[in-house]
């Protein structure tokens, strides 16, 4: 829902049709508000990437490198380089809710036996059973693409650590991950 309470933003932007008078709103003393556009969806969702091939060792974090979107509002923080991200529970209400979302391939490392690898998202190091990718090659750097979604609650005023987690019991070949982190309440 938008409400424009001034002409001129009509003008700033035009494809916002409005079908009456424009309101103005005002407190009980007569005082009018100042001016106000409200917009829904203005917080960016941030993405954090690793394009080159990376060996993730058993039980370690899959190391991001890259930033394309950062978040807007401090609700992310991440550095480049690192494999965790910390979840900021900034908000009015009694949690702050994101959608984390991970994808990307990975293979059995060089070095490595053929059988059963996985990822999984972690919170504050503790892997998520139902966030976590299995996947089975039947070779050596057969690339498998895997993908793991998580709503994670966070309380008001707290903070969790996230990460993207190696759950095998043997190093893996990761490739063209991408995490993308979703504010949804």
């Amino acid at each position: 829902m938008r409400i424009l309470l001034k002409s001129n933003s009509v003008q700033l932007f035009p494809q916002w049709k409005m079908f009456g008078p424009e309101p103005i709103l005002t407190t009980a003393a007569g005082e009018i508000y100042p001016p106000l556009i409200f917009w829904k969806g203005l917080i960016t969702i941030p993405e954090y990437t690793a394009n080159a091939p990376q060996t993730v060792a058993a039980g370690q974090n899959v190391l991001l490198t890259e930033t394309p979107i950062a978040c807007n509002r401090g609700y992310v923080c991440h550095r480049d380089g690192s494999g965790i991200m910390t979840l900021r529970g900034i908000t009015n209400q009694c949690r702050a809710r994101y959608r984390v979302s991970a994808d990307g391939n990975i293979a059995v490392a060089a070095g490595g036996t053929a059988g059963a690898i996985s990822v999984s998202l972690a919170i504050t190091g503790e892997p998520l059973n139902s966030a976590t990718a299995i996947v089975t090659p039947a070779a050596v750097g057969d690339l498998f693409n895997v993908h793991v979604e998580a709503i994670i609650d966070v309380p008001k005023g707290c903070c969790l650590t996230i990460a993207l987690e190696n759950t095998s019991t043997q190093a893996i070949t990761a490739q063209n991950v991408n995490v993308i982190i979703d504010r949804v309440a």
